[in-house]
């Protein structure tokens, strides 16, 4: 790998993507030359143009033979996501150029290595709970830089700088076994339930990378309590739990809720540390998963430092993530939801989180599946989840980095879902569809990790209308 002395411009394939252009970002606030190539244009990449990052959606020969032209490979890093496959054309002739090619997980683990590295792991809720992490520390004396994995609503980027701090917040990818490549102080594990069965083969495979991912931590582990996690740490890591108290958890764990009310749209409960007890802690955004994410990051912010006072007043002032649950519609007549959930279990969260929000409306979910393989391993339990539902809309599998794969189809998982309301639309024929719907007080659920993100603001201006 280049020595970090002789970069001066780093080039990002697959700059387009939320943690791609957060690193993107990063090395142009440091002053490197930067510029990347994406497929397509996307809200992201027009923000990163407008900071001055040069663009490319033209991935022929030529045109990237003038676009390097300029550039010197002694002096180059390209950095790329696993997304793009090391067979493209474009990566091989940037190879056969001389071009160091590096991973970002690979770049991102030089930051972790440079500075205090507080990481979130997990199949779930990582990138809710490394946002709520970052904006505790920001708001706080002690102060925070992070990387994230989705756009923070309390400063619009995914992206926070802070000179007068050596901390950082990183959302550790278990994707292409990336995290490994980390090297974290603390960190966070959320869940370990198997995902990626298209990288690790089994469910043995995928909790023995996050077994893996624990030896490389310094300072300590804060892991959800119960989860099928065994972790190897390295002498004098601490080892610390957390949860939401409550007939199946007794409060022998380390950071806890309880004491939890709900009502008149807000939730508030009690947070208890190893040391005290903080009253009367209200989400800023009251989705009952959230408690369990706050904990969670309360609990690593508690021990770097931040008082309880701050602590109370981060959470209160948290606004979200962009495509976590977030209510676009809330009305008597239809309320609207978009989340970002693409394995079965987080379906399963965000229904029964709309079903304590609204226990008595109509819930019509539109899900999205993201990837082949994802839908192949797991369709039985993406049925039986979305079987919960009062009414399914399936649109075509997002196929992202994948190849079609024979007799899997959203058909395929149609015809697994027992719920009858169920049928498959074509993404162009969603929002004409979802106006002609007479739902009175119904809920609309979209959900998906591919491009179902591009209808949010069509459906919520029919919705408002």
């Amino acid at each position: 790998m280049l020595q970090q002395s002789d970069i001066q411009k780093l080039f990002f394939l697959g700059i387009g993507g939320i943690g791609m252009s957060a690193l993107a970002r990063y090395f142009h606030h440091r002053g490197y030359e930067v510029a990347g190539y994406d497929r397509t244009p996307s809200p992201l990449t027009k923000e990163l143009e407008k900071e001055g990052i040069q663009v490319t959606y033209d991935d022929e020969t030529s045109v990237m033979e003038d676009r390097f032209a300029a550039y010197n490979a002694k002096h180059t890093l390209v950095v790329r996501t696993p997304a793009v496959p090391e067979d493209s054309v474009l990566y091989t002739r940037l190879r056969e150029q001389g071009y160091d090619i590096r991973k970002r997980a690979e770049v991102l683990g030089i930051v972790t290595r440079q500075m205090r590295a507080l990481c979130v792991a997990g199949t779930h809720g990582k990138t809710t709970t490394s946002t709520m992490l970052a904006h505790l520390l920001y708001q706080s004396e002690v102060g925070g830089n992070a990387f994230l994995g989705g756009i923070s609503v309390n400063y619009g980027t995914n992206l926070l700088l802070d000179k007068n701090s050596n901390m950082v917040v990183i959302e550790a990818d278990e994707y292409d076994r990336s995290f490994h490549h980390l090297r974290p102080y603390m960190s966070v594990v959320t869940a370990v339930d198997p995902d990626h069965l298209d990288i690790y083969g089994t469910p043995e495979a995928y909790r023995e990378a996050f077994a893996q991912y624990t030896e490389l931590i310094s300072g300590a582990l804060v892991m959800k309590h119960g989860i099928a996690l065994e972790p190897r740490l390295q002498p004098g890591v601490k080892c610390y739990t957390y949860g939401v108290l409550n007939d199946q958890i007794s409060n022998d764990i380390d950071f806890y809720a309880d004491n939890i009310r709900v009502g008149d749209g807000r939730i508030d409960f009690d947070f208890h540390t190893p040391a005290s007890v903080l009253p009367d802690v209200r989400l800023g955004v009251p989705v009952w998963v959230n408690i369990e994410n706050a904990v969670a990051a309360m609990a690593v912010a508690w021990l770097n430092g931040v008082t309880e006072e701050e602590l109370r007043r981060g959470i209160a002032s948290f606004k979200g993530v962009q495509r976590r649950f977030n209510i676009h519609v809330n009305t008597p007549e239809v309320a609207y939801i978009d989340d970002y959930a693409h394995h079965p279990e987080e379906i399963a969260t965000a229904i029964d989180s709309i079903r304590r929000l609204f226990p008595s409306r109509r819930l019509i979910g539109v899900f999205q599946p993201h990837l082949y393989t994802r839908t192949r391993d797991f369709a039985d339990a993406f049925a039986r989840v979305l079987s919960t539902l009062d009414e399914v809309v399936l649109l075509p599998i997002y196929p992202a980095r994948e190849l079609p794969i024979a007799g899997v189809d959203s058909e395929m998982l149609l015809d697994k879902i027992t719920n009858p309301n169920k049928k498959i639309l074509q993404k162009a024929a969603l929002v004409e569809y979802l106006s002609s719907r007479k739902d009175e007080g119904a809920v609309i659920l979209t959900v998906g990790a591919g491009d179902i993100d591009r209808l949010v603001p069509q459906i919520t201006k029919m919705l408002k209308k």
